[in-house]
């Protein structure tokens, strides 16, 4: 159970902060392309590993053209798998975060050059105290355009020198996404004063100016 982790927080956090010195704080995406007059955008699906879920969450609720963010599981070989077959490490699952967004207000370059700043991308199965394949790094893309984009950030990136060690992200086509669960929806936000909000998640967010 999470909750175990708290008298781990001194070792680290789920912010990648031992690794602050080398987060990419540059804007990795291209400028923004215009959309054509009277053509209006249908909302987009992408779903996003960045250790835990309730981070992750908390940091896209916060983005103006993220329609929606839902705290659940991808990737795993279990159907509708519980919070603790996922934490038993025997599911397969990735803790992941699918959000809806609005293209026309936010594009998925920007989506993902928030990924990178929010998570140390270079660590595939530990995000500071939280350790295990559930919280690795991944990437679940929706459709060939998403898929595109994260493997040319991935490239500039690493091609940039920004960070010490390569990314270890995966990038993989999106498979079914089950539903955390009510318990771990909007976990932020309900629960403001719970010892990991307080040690992790609200120092992600002034980190990142949210």
């Amino acid at each position: 159970m999470r909750v175990l982790l708290f008298a781990l927080f001194l070792l680290g956090s789920c912010t990648g902060s031992e690794n602050q010195s080398t987060a990419p704080m540059s804007d990795p995406q291209p400028e923004a392309s215009p959309v054509p007059q009277g053509e209006a955008l249908e909302h987009q699906t992408i779903t996003l590993g960045a250790g835990c879920f309730w981070c992750t969450e908390a940091v896209y609720e916060q983005l103006d053209g993220v329609v929606n963010a839902v705290s659940g599981y991808m990737g795993g070989h279990v159907d509708d798998p519980s919070y603790a077959e996922v934490c038993s490490k025997r599911s397969g699952h990735i803790e992941v975060t699918q959000l809806t967004f609005d293209p026309a207000r936010i594009e998925v370059g920007t989506i993902l050059g928030w990924f990178w700043k929010l998570h140390d991308p270079t660590s595939m199965d530990r995000q500071g105290a939280d350790a295990g394949p559930q919280y690795r790094s991944a990437i679940f893309f929706h459709n060939e355009a998403q898929e595109a984009e994260a493997k040319r950030q991935i490239a500039a990136i690493n091609g940039s020198g920004e960070l010490s060690k390569p990314i270890v992200t995966e990038v993989r086509p999106a498979v079914t996404f089950w539903d955390a669960g009510e318990d771990h929806q909007d976990y932020f936000r309900k629960h403001p004063e719970q010892a990991y909000c307080r040690m992790v998640i609200a120092p992600k967010l002034k980190k990142l100016d949210l």
